[in-house]
C-alpha cells in the first residue's frame, strides 16, 4: 500500500518541487493538497505544469481532515505558521515533515531570538533534524522532522568532516554562499523583482541571516564544542541552486590529498553526496538531490566548495529522502 501524502503550503516553489518528485515515487501517492485560504484553487491554475498529471484542488488547510487522509503531511509554510498544524497532526498519529525553521533550533530561547516568536515547546523535543547524512538512525522512527534549511545543507555537509575531527579553528569559519532567486519564495518582493536581480549579484543580511544560527548550532553538535561562523549570503541571477565557498583556518598541516581522503571516507557511502576533484557548478546538480563537495587548501586556509539545488536537496528532495527513511522505502526512491 502506498504512503499517503498530504502537503500544506502547496502553492509554493518547494511544494511544487516535492510534487514533481512524488509523482515519480513508486510507493507514494499525493492524496491531499492544502494551503492558507487566500492561496487555494485548482493545482493546474497555480502550476500549469501539473495539468493532466495531478488534478487536485488546493483547499484551505484542515489538520483534522488531513490527518484522516494521510500517513504523512509535509508543511511547506512560512516560519511560525507550521506550529498551527504540527500539534493536531501529531496528536492524530500523522507524521510530519516541516520545511520551516520552526523545529530546527533547540537551544533554549534561540528560536524566539532569531524568528521573533515563541518556540513550540510542547513539540520541539519530538523533532529530529532531517539531515540523513548525520541523523539517519534517528530519522527512521521520528514523528516530526525539522527539514534543514537550504543554505545550511550546503554549509553543514561542506564542513562536517572537518569539525568532527577538530581539524579547523571552530571560531574562524567564513561561509560565502550564492543562491538562486527561488530561494526567496514565490511571494513577490523588490529584492527578487526581475529588473532588480537580473544581471546582478547582491550580498544581503551579512552576518545576520537567520540560517547562521542553524549552521552554528548543528556544527557545534558535530564538533562537540562551540562553533562560530560568519555567514554571508548572496542573491544570484539564476532560478535555482546554491554554491557555498567555505573558508576555515586549519589547526594542523592539511594537504589537498589528505582532505580528499577525509571527505571520501565521510561521504563515499552516502547515496547523494559526491566528492569532486575539481570545483563543482550549480548546473551539475540542478533539479537533483545531490550535493557535490570539493575540499582543497589555498592561501593557508582550507577551502571547500559545496553546491546543492536549493529546492531539491535544500528542501523537497531532502524531505522526500526523510520520508523514505521514515516509512521503510528505499532511501533513493523518487530521487534518482
Amino acid at each position: 500500500m502506498p504512503t499517503r501524502v498530504g502537503i500544506i503550503g502547496a502553492s509554493g516553489y518547494a511544494a511544487a518541487d516535492l510534487m514533481r518528485l512524488l509523482l515519480a515515487h513508486p510507493s507514494a501517492e499525493i492524496v491531499a493538497l492544502a494551503d492558507l485560504p487566500d492561496k487555494c484553487g485548482p493545482l493546474a491554475a497555480l502550476f500549469p505544469q501539473f495539468a493532466g498529471r495531478l488534478d487536485l484542488e488546493v483547499v484551505p488547510a484542515d489538520a483534522d481532515a488531513l490527518a484522516k487522509a494521510c500517513d504523512v503531511v509535509f508543511l511547506a509554510l512560512p516560519h511560525t505558521a507550521s506550529m498551527t498544524y504540527v500539534g493536531p497532526l501529531l496528536d492524530a498519529g500523522t507524521r510530519v515533515i516541516d520545511f520551516s525553521a520552526d523545529y530546527r533550533l533547540t537551544t533554549p530561547g534561540l528560536y524566539e531570538k532569531v524568528y521573533g516568536a515563541p518556540a513550540d515547546e510542547a513539540n520541539l523535543p519530538l523533532a529530529v533534524y532531517g539531515m540523513p547524512e548525520l541523523y539517519r538512525d534517528a530519522i527512521r522512527p521520528a514523528r516530526l522532522i525539522a527539514n534543514p534549511g537550504c543554505y545550511p545543507t550546503s554549509a553543514i555537509l561542506g564542513l562536517a568532516p572537518l569539525v568532527r575531527e577538530g581539524l579547523v579553528a571552530p571560531s574562524d569559519i567564513i561561509i560565502d554562499s550564492k543562491s538562486g532567486v527561488s530561494g526567496a519564495g514565490r511571494t513577490p518582493k523588490l529584492l527578487t523583482h526581475f529588473p532588480e536581480c537580473n544581471e546582478s549579484l547582491k550580498a544581503y543580511a551579512i552576518g545576520t541571516h537567520r540560517h547562521q544560527s542553524e549552521i552554528a548550532e548543528q556544527l557545534s553538535a558535530i564538533a562537540r564544542t562551540e562553533v562560530e561562523v560568519l555567514f554571508v549570503p548572496h542573491l544570484a541571477p539564476m532560478d535555482r541552486g546554491i554554491e557555498s565557498t567555505i573558508y576555515a583556518r586549519p589547526l594542523q598541516d592539511l594537504t589537498p590529498g589528505r582532505l580528499a581522503d577525509l571527505y571520501h571516507a565521510a561521504y563515499d557511502a552516502e547515496p547523494f553526496v559526491v566528492v569532486r576533484d575539481v570545483p563543482p557548478a550549480t548546473k551539475d546538480i540542478a533539479a537533483t538531490n545531490y550535493v557535490h563537495v570539493y575540499p582543497t587548501v589555498a592561501g593557508g586556509r582550507v577551502v571547500v566548495s559545496a553546491v546543492v539545488d536549493n529546492l531539491t536537496k535544500g528542501a523537497a528532495g531532502q524531505a522526500l529522502q526523510n520520508m523514505n527513511l521514515m516509512f521503510g522505502h528505499d532511501e533513493t526512491a523518487g530521487l534518482r
